[in-house]
Parts: structure tokens; C-alpha cells; sequence
């Protein structure tokens, strides 16, 4: 099963335990965590279902194509990292 892995920064502000999931897509493996810890959609997620603008997403060290359907192909083996994209000086 795809692993799902949330940064330190992330779990600074919400629960955010890594997860092994059932899931063929991103958006599948997100739903997967999601039900879990509800608070983590509207963080991770707009009211579209998108990706946040500050939320960039791995897998296996590749960074996710499709923000908007979350439709990057997941393997029974891939490791996903949820990162918050930090800024400021």
C-alpha cells in the first residue's frame, strides 16, 4: 500500500501521523488519510478540491503533476510526502 508522509511543519498545526493507504491516484490516497483526520482536507485542500497554492505534493521524489484533479498515478509501493511550502524572509 502507498505510504503518506506530512512534513513537521504540517504537523505543527494539525494531526498529521504518516499513513499506509489503499489508493490508485493521489486523490484516492488523500481521500484514504482524510477520513481519518478530517481537518487535514480543508488544509491540504480548497472548496474546489484543489490543491492549495502553499501545498506541494511528492511521489517517490517526483513532484505531482495535475494540482486541480489530483490525478497523478500511484503505486502499491509509492511513498507520498505532503509538503507546506513555507515563505517569507
Amino acid at each position: 500500500m502507498p505510504s503518506v508522509t506530512f512534513t513537521q511543519n504540517l504537523k505543527r498545526h494539525l494531526s498529521a501521523p504518516p499513513r499506509q493507504v489503499e489508493g490508485n491516484t493521489v486523490r484516492e490516497a488523500l481521500n484514504a488519510v482524510f477520513g481519518d483526520h478530517p481537518a487535514l482536507r480543508s488544509y491540504i485542500l480548497d472548496d474546489q478540491g484543489r490543491l492549495r497554492q502553499h501545498i506541494v505534493i511528492f511521489i517517490d521524489g517526483e513532484m505531482i503533476h495535475d494540482r486541480m484533479k489530483l490525478s497523478d498515478a500511484v503505486g502499491p509501493q509509492s511513498d507520498l510526502f505532503v509538503i507546506q511550502a513555507l515563505s517569507g524572509g
